[in-house]
């Protein structure tokens, strides 16, 4: 299928990540120009070198989410050597596993600034653009623990499910002007953070890692981690000409992991 993203370009945060390089491979591979940005210079590198192994157009663009004095430079640079962004990526990395209960103030602060307020702020920036052209994508990744709350990751289930209500309420302020806002959310997706919490909970309960992961497999009815590619290619139909009626949605991507309607 012809997604229409041909000459397109598009904005990926978190790009250097297992979902977020995922993600800028695949909308490189219909033919997007790409700024990756991340604020790990080494994933950024061994990004490029395989969108240049793609022939594919980009830049790599370190960025700090929690510089949020700093994305109008960035963003300005972005549309100098590609053109403007046709297409946001909002994928900010996830917080430590904590409670809910007894976190510090300065904690909350902290990770809101860097995960809900940098990405409000650089979507800010980058739908004037959109608006000109009456034509434009923005696409938020969050978790599954939006939808059902994941234990002992209080800060990412509140915070993330923040960006859920932003992202419906753009949709509709937004949608006259061609722009599209949708939510999109991982199960368990085989990427270092998966990993890095099937390991926590494992230290944490005293289990082999393998057992964790056993458990958590057995509770996806696909029967099996996804993989970044899988996802990549949801975000790429949403980015579509195609998904132009898809509107102030939120997508599962989780293998039917998520046991709510």
């Amino acid at each position: 299928m012809e997604l229409g993203l041909t000459g397109k370009v598009a904005l990926v945060v978190g790009a250097g990540g297992g979902l977020g390089s995922a993600i800028a491979l695949t909308l490189a591979n219909e033919g997007a120009a790409i700024a990756a940005c991340d604020v790990d210079e080494v994933s950024l590198a061994a990004l490029g070198e395989r969108l240049a192994a793609q022939r594919a157009r980009f830049i790599t663009v370190r960025m700090d989410l929690r510089d949020t004095n700093q994305l109008p430079a960035h963003v300005a640079r972005i549309e100098k050597e590609l053109g403007a962004v046709d297409v946001l990526v909002n994928n900010s990395g996830g917080p430590p596993p904590s409670l809910a209960n007894g976190v510090a103030a300065s904690v909350w602060r902290d990770h809101f600034d860097g995960m809900v307020l940098s990405l409000i702020s650089l979507t800010d920036l980058v739908v004037p653009a959109m608006k000109a052209r009456h034509w434009g994508r923005i696409i938020t990744s969050t978790s599954s623990g939006v939808v059902a709350p994941i234990p002992n990751l209080g800060l990412s289930n509140a915070l993330r499910l923040a960006l859920v209500g932003w992202s419906k309420t753009i949709a509709r302020e937004l949608g006259p002007s061609g722009i599209t806002a949708n939510v999109v959310l991982p199960g368990r997706v085989a990427t270092s953070r998966i990993d890095q919490l099937d390991r926590a909970k494992a230290q944490r309960e005293g289990r082999p890692v393998e057992d964790v992961v056993r458990e958590s497999t057995a509770s996806i009815p696909a029967g099996r981690y996804g993989t970044p590619e899988e996802y990549g290619q949801v975000v790429a139909f949403l980015a579509s000409q195609q998904a132009s009626y898809i509107n102030g949605s939120v997508i599962r991507v989780d293998g039917g992991l998520i046991p709510s309607i």
